[in-house]
């Protein structure tokens, strides 16, 4: 007696899987516009809805309130946002001469908040929903962190107190800049925020790193062009 072929497996609940996750990613887009135009608070799942081009009761098939929706986005683009900063910092980019390094750290940062604009919207927002807001602490913690031990790593011999300083305004002067990037025009206006923001990071770094570069036998910047050296 022939056995029985073996029966395949039912494609349709895949189908059915694949379009789910597609009206899920076009209701997480049309939410994410929603809160960059209207702010979480004043932003409704109605209005998510006619954004999406869908009837209200297709958008609570997929997320029962406002909240949830903002939930799912923000974890999202905290995942995201972890492999932009972890492209930003690695060991290879240390090595790098500060011009370079600069771009090294910023361009991914930059990147990924100019492609999500909703990321400053939904983390700085008022009211946001409680996950997100401990979720975004961590992550710039976790962010500060490493800044620190980037300036930890040229200033070996400096008190720790100090890293932390200098650190903490290289941030703040990164976090003030961003704000302006987003809000010029994409073009060469932004472009030339960008440099700009460089520029500005480069003139406060250069002369702590750039002594801490030398000492580590990395190339440090001083009036515009690569030195070797560098007077006291």
């Amino acid at each position: 007696m022939s056995e029985k072929p073996e029966m395949s497996e039912d494609p349709k609940p895949r189908r059915r899987q694949a379009r789910g996750e597609r009206r899920i990613t076009q209701l997480l887009q049309a939410a994410a516009n929603v809160f960059c135009a209207n702010g979480y608070t004043a932003a409704s799942t109605n209005a998510i809805a006619r954004e999406a081009h869908v009837s209200p009761g297709t958008l609570y098939q997929y997320f029962p309130n406002k909240e949830a929706i903002a939930v799912e986005l923000g974890g999202r683009l905290m995942h995201e946002m972890r492999e932009a900063h972890g492209q930003a910092f690695t060991p290879e980019n240390l090595a790098l001469p500060l011009p370079e390094l600069l771009d090294a750290v910023v361009d991914p940062l930059i990147e990924f908040n100019c492609a999500n604009p909703v990321f400053l919207a939904l983390m700085h927002g008022s009211e946001v929903p409680g996950k997100i807001a401990e979720e975004h602490d961590a992550l710039h913690a976790s962010l500060i962190e490493r800044v620190r031990l980037l300036i930890a790593h040229y200033l070996p011999d400096s008190p720790p107190a100090d890293c932390v300083r200098v650190a903490d305004m290289a941030f703040a002067v990164f976090k003030g800049g961003l704000h302006l990037v987003l809000a010029a025009p994409e073009g060469p206006e932004r472009d030339a925020t960008i440099a700009e923001l460089k520029q500005v990071l480069l003139r406060y770094l250069d002369p702590v790193i750039g002594q801490g570069a030398l000492a580590a036998g990395t190339p440090a910047i001083a009036g515009g062009g690569v030195t070797t050296s560098r007077t006291p």
